[in-house]
């Protein structure tokens, strides 16, 4: 049986991070709304497990994921990635970029090269790779939806003091996905969208708040059904923000 008959009438949902936190979240609701999901992670026991959770909520569905082990940062990778997409699929109808470092909180004079560059290469670099790779697939589809997820650290009006590799990272990556929001509005189908997931329970926020009670934060399971909706063909708004505490839909230029 062939791999577009086995997903026929199903989306091609491309996920990045899949293999914890927001990521993991949104591919396994995903998989559930009925799209089959490329997860892309460097963990492969992740991906196992996330495949594992897919199977379990799909019983019905003979292939409902495909695991993609990839460091992020493999930019030759992340550009064979749209054509082993093609090759399978001939399309990609959702794109959610999920994968993100903290890197260190520390004073910008104290900050290493190296752990400079990890976090732009991941936070950055690997998304506008994925854009390269990825945007002649996303032409094919009827309905093209691609999902960042930034923070609010980004967005700032008055920067918080030692988050400044993250929250200059985030920032570029709003500006990247407005700047392709606005360069595919009138000439395709896709539409992108920013997420700020908020204060949440993952790994990444107990890294950065030690102190603080996990219990009384949000979890990546209930945001995952807005990405979801955000993935939707019947979503039509591009170049905008979708702010989770806050659930609403803002342009990024606006106050929040």
């Amino acid at each position: 049986m062939s791999a577009e008959h086995e997903t026929e009438g199903r989306r091609i949902a491309l996920v990045t991070g899949a293999s914890r936190g927001v990521g993991r979240a949104a591919a396994l609701a995903l998989a559930r709304a009925g799209a089959h999901v490329v997860a892309l992670a460097r963990t492969q026991g992740g991906l196992e497990e996330l495949d594992d959770e897919i199977r379990a909520a799909c019983p019905a569905e003979s292939n409902p994921a495909t695991l993609a082990p990839c460091d992020i940062r493999d930019s030759p990778a992340i550009d064979r990635l749209g054509e082993a997409i093609f090759r399978r699929w001939g399309r990609l109808d959702v794109f959610v970029g999920a994968a993100g470092v903290l890197g260190p909180l520390t004073p910008l004079h104290h900050v290493d090269p190296a752990q400079w560059e990890e976090v732009m290469a991941v936070n950055l670099t690997a998304n506008w790779r994925l854009i390269r790779s990825l945007d002649p697939i996303l032409r094919q589809s009827k309905a093209g939806r691609v999902v960042f997820v930034t923070s609010g650290a980004g967005s700032r009006t008055q920067p918080r003091a030692y988050w400044g590799p993250y929250a200059v990272s985030k920032a570029a990556l709003n500006m990247l996905a407005l700047t392709y929001a606005a360069e595919t509005r009138n000439t395709s189908a896709i539409r992108v969208t920013l997420v700020n997931p908020g204060p949440m329970r993952t790994a990444m926020r107990a890294a950065a708040m030690p102190g603080e009670d996990p219990m009384t934060l949000r979890t990546p399971d209930e945001l995952a059904p807005k990405i979801v909706a955000l993935c939707s063909p019947d979503w039509t708004e591009t170049g905008v923000l979708y702010d989770f505490p806050q659930d609403r839909v803002t342009d990024f230029a606006s106050p929040s």
